[in-house]
């Protein structure tokens, strides 16, 4: 009973805390005229991803470095292939081209460069340095970026309240860290109790249960009509993942890549690279290529329950 509340109880803070994440930001873009796609790469990416951060250090801390790996890698795997595709399918999303010559590339590059890091058995406290540094530079070249290029800067919310957008902004974090925690807590509780293995839990629970506030806030900025924040958050959410919470959790405590399946790492690169044709083809993803990813995340969720059973 306390699980399966746990459970919902943590969806229901995430789409409040979704929706207050992104009425704050796109009030803040406006404001401040930077683009919605870098706020979308930003400050909603980060901030869905909050959760990622918080179990991923946790269970590196407590000696868990299955749930702490498979919660990036898994989670990566889950914004494309569940989130992404279920966003264009409820609604095409519009790609800007800075997307595709940029910052889908970057996450590519990114995804890759960790699998590269991971070949001698773990992420170390260099390489979480390393994965940190170039997440600060990332930011810094998106920020010169977006104030080089004003005209990229097309959003209809209304002006409102600095104040007001910043509260949203923290409150929507805030419920979504606690909601994606509690979630997690919940769903970890009962793969345990059916005796899944670590790794699994981390690719598969843990993974969907934090990758909710992006699930919530990409669909919500879908059907606003924000497609830059929608797919911004994705992408954002990814190189933030890599660069920034591996990075971040390494620097505290080493994170071992034992037990997983270099299956795993493919996957993870294959669904990057899938975004970048899709996002070309007309700069926009559709709802054909939204099955397909989806079709593509069924596929490698069924090798998953494969291994378990």
């Amino acid at each position: 009973m306390l699980i399966a509340l746990s459970i919902i109880g943590g969806f229901i803070i995430l789409t409040f805390g979704a929706e207050a994440l992104v009425r704050g930001a796109s009030a803040i873009a406006l404001r401040l005229g930077i683009a919605p796609l870098i706020i979308g790469l930003t400050i909603v990416a980060f901030g869905t991803s909050a959760p990622e951060l918080a179990v991923s250090v946790k269970s590196a801390l407590a000696g868990n470095p299955g749930i702490a790996l498979g919660n990036v890698v898994g989670s990566n795997i889950v914004n494309i292939g569940l989130i992404l595709a279920v966003t264009a399918l409820i609604r095409p999303i519009t790609v800007h081209s800075q997307m595709v010559k940029r910052d889908i590339p970057i996450m590519i590059s990114a995804s890759i460069f960790v699998w590269f890091l991971l070949l001698d058995g773990d992420v170390s406290f260099i390489d979480g340095a390393i994965l940190f540094s170039l997440l600060i530079g990332y930011l810094v070249f998106s920020y010169i970026s977006s104030k080089n290029n004003p005209e990229e800067v097309d959003i209809d919310t209304k002006p409102q309240n600095p104040l007001l957008s910043i509260t949203l902004i923290a409150v929507g974090i805030t419920m979504l860290v606690g909601g994606g925690i509690l979630f997690v807590n919940g769903a970890v509780d009962l793969a345990k109790q059916f005796g899944i293995s670590e790794v699994i839990i981390g690719l598969t629970i843990v993974a969907i249960g934090t990758s909710m506030p992006e699930l919530v806030t990409s669909v919500m900025a879908a059907l606003k009509g924000q497609s830059d924040i929608a797919i911004g958050n994705v992408v954002g959410s990814n190189i933030f993942n890599v660069l920034g919470i591996l990075g971040a959790t390494a620097l505290i405590h080493p994170v071992s890549a034992e037990g997983f399946n270099e299956i795993d790492f493919i996957a993870m690169i294959i669904f990057a690279i899938m975004v970048l044709p899709f996002a070309w083809s007309g700069f926009r993803i559709g709802r054909r290529e939204g099955a397909v990813l989806l079709a593509g995340y069924l596929g490698y969720t069924s090798y998953l329950v494969m291994q378990v059973v």
